[in-house]
């Protein structure tokens, strides 16, 4: 092939990638179905210890033989104009006392991505708070694994929250919003996988719907006593100083 061949190959192939890029299409608007998967033996079998086995390990034997190990979850993710409105779906699964917080899906979270505001409606125990403040901050180291979610290409990224909970995030840019379920967003693409490997809970997109979202759709909950999150945890705290370590457990999924 001489030079003019080589140019005019290199000059198609600058043209078809351009438009390429300019039809390459990016969803802004939508709605996405999550799962949320909870390894219920796991979850039990930490909460026994030399206390409590003898009434405890005969529970989760019981448990063992009567229930699946998996109990599954859905919540929708509503998104439109860099805002977010995440709504988990009511449990009709039926009810247990093993983390029983940590297992259930406590919370409505509407955040506005601009603003970097969230107001999260959260229900503990018969009480519900209404907790306005900042998005929290994550700090995501971005690797170079990937893997495809509900059909998008996604990467992903590690990091800790709270101190001690790690984290692992798959984000997509192919939806050009930095959300996410739950409280987690902050990369640069929406988030279709979550997984908290140590807490055994993980959180996984179904499906990605592309359409038009009313402003309406993304009203934030109104209903709950107002706080923001410093009063939260000292109203946690108060609430739970005498109940050893499993106020630890009952703070940290509360606080999730």
């Amino acid at each position: 092939m001489n030079i003019k061949n080589i140019i005019t190959v290199f000059a198609l192939m600058l043209v078809g990638g351009s438009a390429m890029a300019q039809n390459a299409h990016f969803t802004e608007n939508g709605t996405i179905e999550y799962e949320k998967t909870i390894n219920m033996y796991a979850i039990m079998k930490k909460r026994i210890n030399k206390d409590n086995e003898s009434y405890m390990q005969p529970a989760y034997d019981a448990f063992r033989k009567n229930q699946p190990q998996f109990k599954k979850l859905t919540s929708t993710l509503t998104f439109s104009d860099n805002k977010t409105l995440y709504t988990p779906k009511p449990d009709d699964g039926p009810q247990n006392f093993w983390g029983a917080v940590m297992v259930a899906q406590n919370n409505t979270t509407a955040s506005d991505l601009n603003a970097s505001t969230s107001i999260i409606q959260k229900k503990v125990y018969e009480e519900t708070f209404l907790v306005k403040d900042s998005i929290r901050n994550i700090n995501w180291k971005i690797t170079d694994e990937t893997r495809e979610i509900a059909g998008f290409n996604c990467r992903r990224a590690n990091a800790l929250i709270m101190d001690s909970i790690y984290v692992v995030a798959f984000y997509t840019e192919q939806i050009a919003v930095s959300g996410g379920p739950e409280n987690f967003s902050g990369l640069p693409g929406m988030i279709l996988g979550v997984a908290l490997p140590h807490e055994n809970i993980t959180w996984f997109a179904t499906k990605v719907t592309d359409v038009a979202i009313p402003p309406a759709k993304l009203a934030a909950p109104a209903k709950g006593k107002a706080v923001n999150n410093k009063q939260l945890r000292a109203t946690l705290g108060e609430a739970m100083k005498d109940w050893g370590q499993y106020a630890k457990d009952e703070y940290k999924a509360f606080m999730l």
